[in-house]
């Protein structure tokens, strides 16, 4: 069965991630491949709401991250911990909002009409760092308190038990 991706653009945030949650739900039921997953959320996400720039980047390694399933121009392909915005989650596991990128120090620079940021850690059912998703606007300042709440549920099924 051939699936749409929803246009969510011109809804308002919280119904547009509630139409979301629906289509996640359906898209992903009986999936267990974390990458197919990533892959399928990045496509939502990113022609849903008509990003900039969606992926994840996985952990590969002891404070490193390599980028994974993406939609959107090139990215940077290995970040370490602790360097820009993805780093700074991923060392810090918690959710950055960035409504200015130029102003958050040491941000890394893969695209530049990127304006901001909102980057996401992603756990396991044993609250181990998988990975972060990290979705760049080209308009400052469009990512808030609710784009964190509800990205953050969206990313918890990785922590499901499988």
């Amino acid at each position: 069965m051939a699936e749409s991706t929803p246009d969510l653009r011109d809804l308002p945030k919280d119904r547009a991630y509630d139409e979301l949650d629906r289509t996640l739900e359906a898209v992903l039921a009986g999936l267990e491949d974390p990458i197919a997953v990533m892959a399928t959320m990045s496509a939502l996400l990113h022609h849903g709401f008509g990003h900039l720039w969606t992926g994840f980047y996985r952990v590969v390694g002891p404070d490193l991250l390599r980028v994974g399933p993406y939609q959107g121009t090139l990215g940077c392909l290995e970040i370490p911990f602790g360097k820009g915005v993805c780093g700074a989650a991923a060392r810090e596991r918690l959710s950055v909002v960035v409504p200015d990128v130029h102003a958050f120090p040491g941000h890394i620079t893969c695209d530049g009409r990127s304006r901001s940021e909102i980057v996401v850690p992603v756990f396991d059912a044993s609250g181990a760092l998988l990975a972060v998703l990290d979705i760049d606007s080209d308009r400052p300042a469009a990512f808030d308190d609710e784009d964190r709440r509800r990205l953050e549920a969206i990313v918890g099924w990785f922590a499901r038990t499988r």
